[in-house]
């Protein structure tokens, strides 16, 4: 009686049962932590240690309170209503846009520090300096109450830390923090604004 052939058992190509790459994924992992928050690893971008952490410490921080006000420009981009709900349904969309270009533009910044941004809504929860607001569904000018003071939160530590980086040498971060995130909230402060003036519609005073 012949012995049947039997092919290679497929494995994966760590070699731990076998030389026959297998395509299936390796689920369930954990391991180390590679580096722990609030630390930097060294990169040589001519910036001294203490620089470097001063500066993801500032921009977490700029970061968390940026994410906190991009969720809440989306959160009063479905929940706005009344006769302005349109051009405000809009502009909200567009201004949750371009602070979702900033978290991506800061967190970027930090990682090339060598730190590492926040990210998790748990972790960013804990660390924004915004006022939560509630689950619940607010009237137009609270929504819009509620986006100035964040704007005006971060505006205040942006100018607080851009001074700080300069005054480190730390350019790039200052950069960022006045060409780019300064410049955003100011404008989009002067948009949001113009919608709380009690201006009337059809005759004049």
């Amino acid at each position: 009686m012949s012995k049947t052939k039997t092919e290679p058992r497929a494995t994966h190509s760590d070699g731990q049962s076998g030389n026959v790459p297998n395509a299936a994924p390796l689920l369930g992992q954990r391991g180390k932590i590679v580096q722990e928050y609030g630390t930097v690893i060294y990169l040589p971008s001519g910036l001294d240690q203490q620089v470097r952490l001063d500066s993801v410490r500032n921009l977490n921080q700029v970061l968390a309170d940026t994410i906190m006000l991009q969720d809440m420009y989306k959160k009063h981009h479905w929940q706005v209503s009344g006769h302005t709900f349109y051009q405000l349904h809009l502009l909200l969309d567009k201004h949750y846009e371009e602070q979702s270009e900033l978290v991506d533009t800061i967190a970027e910044r930090i990682q090339a520090l060598g730190g590492i941004a926040v990210s998790i809504p748990h972790d960013v929860a804990e660390q924004t300096r915004i006022e939560r607001p509630p689950i619940h569904r607010e009237e137009v000018p609270v929504q819009l109450s509620r986006l100035l003071e964040a704007h005006e939160l971060i505006l205040k530590e942006c100018h607080e830390f851009a001074k700080a980086a300069d005054e480190a040498g730390d350019d790039g971060t200052n950069d960022l923090l006045v060409s780019e995130v300064i410049r955003t909230n100011e404008l989009q402060v002067w948009f949001i604004a113009e919608h709380l003036v009690a201006m009337p519609l059809v005759k004049a005073e």
